[in-house]
């Protein structure tokens, strides 16, 4: 996935630098570029350090986690840039749709007790509605598969709390980038593809990794959750 990742990125004369990380060893194919760095880990890292370990060679404005099941099947980073140009924006992330085009839930409402008991019994799921007429709107938070900031905030929050191996990370950066007066934007004009692997739903170490996360979220935030602008 990330080989189709990588040759969609070298499209687009926005991106400067990719950094590629090899969590564990794997065959890749990707051609030379002066554009791309690759990084092999001695051994594996969780989502939040792997991404504060390459913020650390970027010397860009402007820096992208992706993961590498996301598609671009055209540019979204156009669009994404001039809503980053918002005052106090830290985040800005486009519309995630599937394969079959439907809108996946990659914006949504702080988790809470409440929230989570609904969506285990087959109610309301915290999926934030997706605004199409505005440039931008206001989600929550957004999810950590493609997030763009600008690197003065993203060093200013100190990166993913490396606390969170896997799982919640893009909600805590989300939370503290509200609470540090900053903001979390939407751009609806902007989309990319992603088929969400739901590996926490079938795999035991994944599962473990989520129930972690989610006790750490709220032990670290309970009762302590930002405001966040009503969207019109």
């Amino acid at each position: 996935m990330v080989e189709s990742l990588v040759a969609d990125l070298l499209r687009f004369p926005e991106v400067g630098l990719i950094t590629i990380t090899c969590n564990i060893p794997e065959p890749l194919q990707i051609p030379e570029n002066p554009k791309i760095v690759f990084v092999q880990n001695v051994k594996p890292a969780g989502f939040a350090a792997n991404h504060n370990a390459a913020f650390r060679d970027c010397r860009l404005p402007y820096f992208c986690p992706l993961n590498p099941d996301v598609q671009l099947p055209v540019n979204p980073f156009s669009f994404l840039l001039a809503v980053l140009q918002e005052p106090n924006a830290a985040i800005v992330a486009p519309i995630v749709r599937n394969s079959l085009d439907a809108v996946e839930d990659s914006m949504r409402f702080f988790p809470t007790i409440r929230s989570l008991l609904s969506k285990a019994l087959g109610g309301v799921d915290g999926r934030h509605a997706v605004y199409t007429a505005p440039l931008f709107f206001y989600p929550e938070w957004v999810a950590g598969m493609f997030m763009l900031f600008r690197s003065s905030s993203f060093a200013q929050l100190g990166g993913f709390d490396p606390h969170f191996f896997l799982y919640y990370e893009d909600v805590d950066i989300c939370i503290r980038v509200w609470k540090g007066g900053m903001k979390v934007l939407a751009c609806p004009r902007a989309f990319v593809v992603h088929d969400a692997q739901r590996s926490s739903r079938r795999n035991l170490q994944h599962l473990r990794w989520h129930l972690a996360s989610m006790a750490r979220y709220f032990f670290k935030h309970w009762g302590r959750l930002p405001a966040v602008p009503k969207n019109e």
